[in-house]
């Protein structure tokens, strides 16, 4: 009997039955909605993906890989699985579930990371994701939901779409001549070297719904092993993209995607390849480019002037060293033991297009490497800190690249520190340094990364000497800069604060 159904017999005689249902442990106890459709189900009757979802979290279940499983959700009618299963959730762009199950898998090589995925994500968007994925071997699960449609938004021809049906941007039936043919995912994936695990089921009946049963089980069971990258194809049905009753949608499925999609195992193999090794571990110091010696002076302790954490938003024109700035600092955290992210943002111009990044410095693991309200802002020009200066809270900082702030600038509730880091560097030789000016003030005035450290760094990144003697200087120079002049100027804000 089944785990997720319980008979009771109360009366032999009449036949009586009282049923009680339970579900997966993998899922939620209450699968959210919103107030207004807090009585609908995100998918319609019929929809293959409720049957689909219960054969993973029973699989995952039966495994015991509750607390271990990462599921990775793309955009359509896949996304939704963040609500049902109580596992890690990643929701990314759309098409990029093998990129970012790629990334996490490396990252965290003792997960099991799913990648669930619908056929217009999968195989239009995502088709140099997934092919990529599969042919560097990657650990990695994927279950592929074919059901020849756009279903989400609003029945378009998918890749998968069947020669002769008509959708919204196929009205007169999919033609090879004019849409091409069908993709066949699994045989494609099947022609390359590294897949360990390839298989195509159909959730049509209950024979082939045991049939999907066990290939899901069995490609988590690749994953689980080592063994490299694992693909289930399951041919779903779409009833309400398609227009028919969930029954006759099933038989459409059996009779109608099969002959196209044949059920078949294209790839099982035992061993892993030779050749598909995790990728080696290789050491902080190797990484950073730095010195064993160097590496093994990294302090055990955190700055002393950093508690919890600290997010800084560097802004400016492409061309003033932004990202690159918000990039010394976090290799100058990761120096200091810190965990930390960089975010950058920029525009299409190579040159005075707008640009900034968000720095995360923190004592714990990062969150999220957005923030809206951060501690910091490094604002390199007039445009930037009208944008962002009323994003810092009060007690945070904002450090402007100028002598003072436009006279019809209303200033922020944060402390401000008005540092002409372009006309410094500009008399040091090079406008190229502003930047450091930057940063050689804001070390000085929250003290949240070691100067040593900066000093290390650049010597360790800038290969011209000439240069790296005016980043030096620039750097001593925001400190002076803070400590010596930026308090004998007028008064920013009527609380004292420079």
């Amino acid at each position: 009997m089944a785990d997720d159904t319980k008979v009771e017999l109360m009366d032999a005689q009449t036949d009586n039955f009282e049923t009680i249902h339970s579900k997966s442990s993998i899922f939620y106890d209450l699968y959210e909605r919103k107030a207004d459709l807090k009585q609908q189900t995100h998918y319609c009757p019929g929809c293959g993906h409720g049957i689909a979802h219960k054969l993973i979290a029973e699989a995952l279940q039966e495994m015991g890989l509750q607390d271990s499983s990462i599921f990775v959700s793309p955009v359509g009618c896949s996304v939704f699985a963040y609500y049902y299963f109580d596992v890690g959730n990643v929701q990314v762009a759309h098409g990029r579930a093998p990129a970012a199950a790629t990334g996490i898998k490396r990252a965290c090589p003792d997960k099991m990371v799913i990648a669930y995925q619908g056929d217009g994500d999968l195989a239009a968007i995502g088709t140099a994701e997934i092919v990529h994925a599969a042919n560097r071997g990657e650990k990695i699960t994927v279950f592929f939901i074919n059901n020849a449609i756009y279903g989400m938004t609003g029945g378009q021809m998918a890749p998968t779409t069947l020669i002769g049906e008509k959708s919204t941007t196929s009205p007169f039936g999919r033609r090879p001549g004019n849409e091409g043919f069908p993709l066949h995912m699994s045989e494609l994936l099947a022609t390359l070297e590294a897949p360990a695990y390839i298989e195509r089921v159909a959730l049509c009946d209950n024979k082939n719904i045991m049939r999907a049963r066990r290939a899901i089980r069995k490609a988590l069971e690749i994953q689980r092993d080592g063994l490299g990258f694992s693909f289930v194809e399951i041919l779903s049905p779409c009833p309400t993209i398609w227009g028919k009753e969930p029954v006759d949608a099933r038989k459409w499925v059996l009779e109608k995607m099969v002959p196209v999609f044949p059920l078949s195992a294209f790839r099982d193999r035992k061993e892993p390849l030779a050749a598909n090794h995790a990728p080696g571990q290789r050491p902080l110091a190797d990484v950073l480019g730095i010195a064993a010696d160097t590496a093994s002076s990294l302090p055990e302790s955190k700055p002393g002037h950093l508690r919890g954490n600290l997010t800084i938003n560097v802004a400016g024109f492409g061309g003033q060293g932004v990202l690159l700035l918000g990039q010394l600092l976090a290799e100058m955290g990761m120096r200091e033991g810190l965990e930390v992210s960089w975010l950058p943002s920029y525009g299409p111009e190579m040159r005075s297009g707008s640009a900034h990044c968000y720095v995360a410095l923190s004592d714990d693991r990062i969150g999220s490497p957005l923030t809206d309200h951060p501690d910091v802002l490094i604002a390199m020009n007039e445009l930037s800190l009208r944008k962002f200066a009323r994003q810092v809270p009060v007690e945070g900082l904002v450090l402007y690249n100028g002598y003072t702030v436009p006279a019809d600038f209303e200033l922020p509730a944060a402390q401000l520190i008005c540092v002409p880091a372009s006309e410094i560097a500009d008399k040091l030789g090079s406008a190229k340094a502003a930047n450091v000016v930057m940063m050689g003030a804001l070390l000085e005035e929250t003290r949240c990364l070691d100067s040593a450290t900066a000093v290390r760094l650049l010597e360790a990144k800038v290969k011209n000497r000439a240069l790296l003697e005016i980043d030096l200087r620039a750097l001593a120079e925001g400190r002076d800069y803070v400590d010596h002049q930026a308090n004998l100027g007028p008064l920013s804000q009527p609380d004292g604060f420079a």
